[in-house]
């Protein structure tokens, strides 16, 4: 089982609506995947409730109580209940959110092509440098094309590693969460679905290189 936390103390950086289309994305590449919400906003909890009981199962968890959760999680895993656990966490810095990154094995921090997203992500960097976790930063909501994509990739460059396909701001992503589905449902040959599934891929081939991260 491996764990992915997205984490950033930005708000608005459309971190849950990634999340749930990463999480479909992957099922639909044939693994078993959960969501864990730790955000009070629980976006991801009312997009699952759209869904009327279809995987991927989403569940939502109270920060201190994290810990415990991903226990009985890994304890439940002996039977390959899960492949990969999601945690969606609050866009603020939390107690929860530092421990999702300490029992994440992968922490993708979101950020949008904005000088206030750029300089926001330097406390969870902190944190995810301090508890010596892998990371790499996902540009998010980019416009199609714009300076700012380019300066923001350069300047996230010199901070650690950056997934090699950006997700361009299109309206499948919104009407995807309005209509609880991810936008490789709504939208299969869409260019949003398309770029989501390349951003799996690249994930889930990073993954492969890195060890399980047991849950204490």
């Amino acid at each position: 089982m491996k764990v992915i936390a997205l984490v950033t103390q930005k708000g608005g950086s459309g971190k849950s609506t990634l999340c749930v289309s990463l999480a479909v994305a992957a099922q639909q590449a044939g693994y078993r995947v959960c969501i864990l919400e730790i955000d009070r906003q629980a976006t991801a909890t009312q997009w699952s409730q759209l869904r009327k009981g279809e995987p991927p199962e989403v569940g939502q968890v109270p920060a201190d109580k994290l810990d415990a959760t991903m226990a009985r999680v890994g304890m439940g895993n002996d039977d390959g209940t899960y492949d990969f656990v999601f945690i969606d966490t609050p866009g603020i810095d939390s107690p929860g959110t530092g421990a999702a990154i300490r029992l994440a094995d992968l922490c993708l921090i979101p950020c949008r092509p904005t000088p206030a997203d750029l300089q926001a992500v330097r406390p969870t960097l902190a944190t995810i440098h301090r508890l010596e976790k892998d990371f790499a930063f996902v540009l998010n909501q980019t416009p199609p094309k714009s300076y700012r994509v380019r300066d923001t990739a350069e300047g996230l460059k010199v901070l650690g590693m950056i997934a090699e396909v950006n997700i361009v701001m299109r309206n499948d992503h919104q009407d995807a969460m309005g209509t609880g589905q991810g936008v490789t449902e709504l939208n299969p040959t869409g260019a949003a679905a398309a770029e989501v599934r390349q951003l799996w891929d690249w994930i889930d081939n990073r993954m492969k290189e890195l060890p399980s991260v047991k849950a204490a």
